[in-house]
């Protein structure tokens, strides 16, 4: 796991040790636990040929012997993965411009306001994560590797997208910003938050947690816990998601439900890795990676008022949309047996095989529900099904749709047409039925068979029967 912000080490460089003590003072204060200082610049470069794992440099631009604008293009040529803050008493704009053009990430003006220097080395680091990331995700997307196959072992895909989401969910499961999951009801965000969790390899645990319906106090004290005697009948102190997810993540399921106030707490959670919990007057600063999901379109839910814009931004620093499963059909027959096994030991019963036109159904089946509806039915057929061989007639959710879905509507029918006095004949109608069934099953016969209430071998006499294969051509 890649280091926090907060312990990063950050290196400060200037020739007065008032002004080294009050820094390093904000920063520890600010919650960063590893910070030097050094007074004497002409050490600065044979330390970071020593140690070279500095992840922020601040340094001070007036100082005796080397001057900080000659020893600013030697540290970027020497060491250009470490960001450099420039800080001087001189209102030089001429000065800041030049250090700008040498390679400095940013230049503060002494005296410095501690918020406006915290947060300047914040960004830093922040901008530094995102670069290292963004060439971890290039580097796994060219290599077409996964270092850890395990963590998605749950995922059960041959799909050519999916195996590439696996990649960039590994490449950003180290990062500290956060990920948000989208994707339709049921094709299992949660399991792809889980897969993050495992490859990042952090240390706590995975707690999950669906905010739908939700009120600002019960999303309060659930997520950031509260102090004995914060409200009537709080006679203890409780702990809250964030504190059980320390060090570890915590996934957040259904982000678009929230309300306004908690979408204002979510946010300082998310900006200032920190929370106050009920009843307390004190910020509790946390480690705990968040990850959130939701069937919603943020972007239109930002359009209407219904989420905060900047609250989106915070949650687009990572963003992985799961496809539907209409999508990816090629994972069927996996799903199918890995279900069929599942429900079948969860039933005590043998494994039952499937009957052969199965997955022309569920080729053109919908999905609306996508994996979490084929699941229900496959546990609903094994539990209808006696014997060994499994019968259409055992998948009875997959008929109903059928019949919804794909009845036609000879009123609407453009080939009415056919006819003179526009109404078809039987024949003309029969056409009609057996081309739609034929177009709307993909060309699969056996699917269109069903459609129509017909066996396969009426269908296929229809189409095949001398004279009557020519009102279907090459169908």
């Amino acid at each position: 796991m890649s280091p926090t912000q907060e312990n990063r080490t950050i290196l400060l460089v200037d020739d007065e040790e008032m002004t080294l003590n009050t820094s390093r003072l904000w920063l520890l204060k600010a919650g960063f636990s590893s910070v030097y200082t050094l007074s004497d610049n002409r050490q600065l470069l044979p330390r970071l040929a020593e140690n070279p794992a500095v992840n922020v440099l601040v340094l001070d631009l007036v100082m005796p012997h080397n001057s900080g604008l000659e020893l600013l293009p030697e540290v970027v040529r020497l060491h250009p993965e470490v960001p450099v803050i420039v800080m001087t008493g001189s209102q030089d704009v001429a000065g800041a411009v030049e250090c700008m053009k040498q390679g400095a990430v940013d230049y503060l003006l002494k005296p410095v306001d501690p918020d406006r220097f915290v947060t300047s080395i914040r960004n830093t680091l922040q901008m530094q994560s995102l670069r290292c990331e963004l060439l971890a995700i290039r580097d796994r997307l060219q290599t077409g590797t996964l270092e850890n196959q395990s963590a998605f072992s749950a995922i059960l895909t041959r799909n050519a997208h999916m195996q590439q989401l696996f990649r960039y969910i590994e490449a950003v499961s180290a990062s500290p910003e956060p990920l948000l999951i989208t994707g339709e009801t049921g094709v299992g965000k949660e399991l792809f938050a889980r897969a993050a969790h495992d490859a990042s390899r952090r240390s706590g645990a995975f707690i999950a947690e669906n905010l739908a319906g939700l009120d600002d106090q019960v999303f309060t004290d659930t997520l950031f816990g509260h102090r004995r005697g914060a409200f009537t009948g709080a006679d203890k102190e409780r702990k809250g998601l964030v504190a059980e997810a320390e060090n570890g993540t915590l996934f957040l399921d259904e982000i678009g439900e929230i309300g306004p106030q908690a979408q204002i707490k979510l946010l300082r959670l998310l900006q200032e890795k920190s929370y106050l919990p009920l009843g307390a007057d004190q910020v509790v600063r946390t480690d705990t990676r968040i990850i959130a999901a939701t069937n919603l379109h943020l972007p239109d839910l930002v359009a209407e008022g219904r989420f905060r814009k900047d609250l989106y931004y915070r949650f687009s620093f990572h963003h992985a949309h799961v496809p539907p499963l209409r999508e990816r059909r090629e994972d069927l027959p996996l799903l199918v047996a890995h279900f069929l096994d599942e429900a079948a030991t969860a039933m005590n019963k043998p494994v039952p095989t499937p009957p052969r036109a199965l997955f022309d159904h569920l080729a053109v089946h919908p999905f609306s529900g996508n994996i979490r509806e084929l699941k229900a039915m496959i546990y609903d057929a094994v539990a209808r099904h006696q014997g060994h061989v499994m019968s259409l007639a055992s998948f009875r959710h997959l008929q109903p749709e059928f019949g919804e879905t794909v009845t036609p509507t000879l009123a609407d029918n453009p080939l009415l047409t056919l006819s003179p006095n526009a109404f078809p004949t039987l024949r003309e109608a029969e056409t009609i039925l057996i081309r739609e069934a034929l177009q709307r099953a993909g060309g699969r016969k056996s699917v269109a068979a069903a459609l129509l209430g017909l066996t396969r071998q009426a269908l296929y006499s229809r189409l095949n029967s001398g004279k009557e294969s020519d009102r279907f051509g090459d169908l």
